[in-house]
């Protein structure tokens, strides 16, 4: 179906909240039936807003759905934590739809409850979605009892339990979405996926290996530059990218005996770039010290937060 033929249909923004490592980017991939976000093991993987979009191309009910992954809420403890805040905060009272991903598995824990504080600021208009996730790691009786937990502490929600990694209820979620959204024109051609470029792409899939791979002292004070980006026609793409650590002992780390672990980090980046892009990718890696760059409000800038 042409984009212009759609004159009626569901269309808007859902914007995907939650606390760090609920798995707000598996869900959008999972949905989107592609990888277009970075995930990890480790919380706060999102640094930027990023849009996954979904054109529902049936014959009687075309719709597209702009989901927003935002940054996971949290205390900052830097400026770049802010600039997180901010970036979610932001995107929430400009949705048409407000997508609150918790973990289902447990109670509600600390940082949900500074969600569900936000929430009572926003437009009651906006409507509310509550999806608990990793139902796949709770029995029966235990997910019972948190779901009157987590409904309690946000009422106005609509809520569903769901399985971001295994696949389970997700067309009932997008049955859900779909009632709330209003009716519009697509804002994206059919055929698009992200709003981001392959370079930020790849930028971000060099930072997950990093965050999948590295201790839990380095990963979130690490930044990746794309410095050069150059396609090869049938020879594929020549990527160049530095990673920026905040300490010289973060940088050996990064590196490794031998320079160890900065080799496994490319091969596992190089591998989901080549998954993502389709074709054969040459990647070489660099690591600088730029010290206390999360709280240097000019590398920040530098970086694109």
């Amino acid at each position: 179906m042409n984009i212009n033929d759609m004159e009626k249909m569901k269309a808007g923004f859902v914007a995907v909240m939650g606390c760090p490592n609920v798995g707000k980017s598996t869900l959008i991939n999972s949905l989107l039936g592609q990888k277009i976000a970075a995930v990890s093991p480790r919380p706060q993987t999102t640094r930027k807003n990023q849009m996954g979009i979904l054109t529902i191309n049936e014959e009687n009910n075309p719709s597209q759905i702009i989901f927003i992954d935002t940054p996971g809420i949290h205390k900052a403890q830097h400026k770049l934590g802010e600039f997180m805040n901010q970036e979610a905060n932001k995107t929430l009272e400009e949705s048409d739809v407000i997508l609150l991903i918790v973990d289902g598995s447990q109670p509600p824990q600390q940082e949900d409850k500074m969600l569900f504080s936000l929430l009572t600021r926003i437009n009651f208009r906006i409507p509310v979605i509550l999806a608990l996730n990793k139902i796949d790691l709770s029995d029966e009786k235990s997910l019972e009892s948190h779901r009157q937990q987590y409904k309690e502490e946000v009422p106005r929600a609509e809520v569903v339990s769901i399985s971001a990694l295994n696949g389970q209820n997700l067309d009932s979620l997008l049955y859900i979405i779909l009632e709330k959204l209003p009716e519009g024109v697509p804002f994206f051609p059919t055929e698009q996926v992200t709003d981001l470029y392959e370079r930020e792409l790849a930028a971000d899939l060099i930072r997950e290996s990093s965050l999948i791979l590295l201790r839990d002292e380095v990963p979130h004070g690490i930044a990746v530059r794309i410095d050069q980006y150059i396609e090869r026609n049938q020879h594929g793409a020549y990527i160049e990218a530095t990673l920026f650590v905040e300490k010289e002992s973060h940088k050996a780390i990064v590196i490794g005996k031998d320079g160890k672990m900065l080799k496994s980090i490319g091969i596992a980046a190089r591998k989901e770039i080549e998954a993502m892009s389709g074709r054969k990718v040459y990647l070489r890696l660099r690591v600088k010290v730029r010290k206390n760059w999360r709280n240097d409000e000019n590398i920040l800038n530098r970086f694109g937060y």
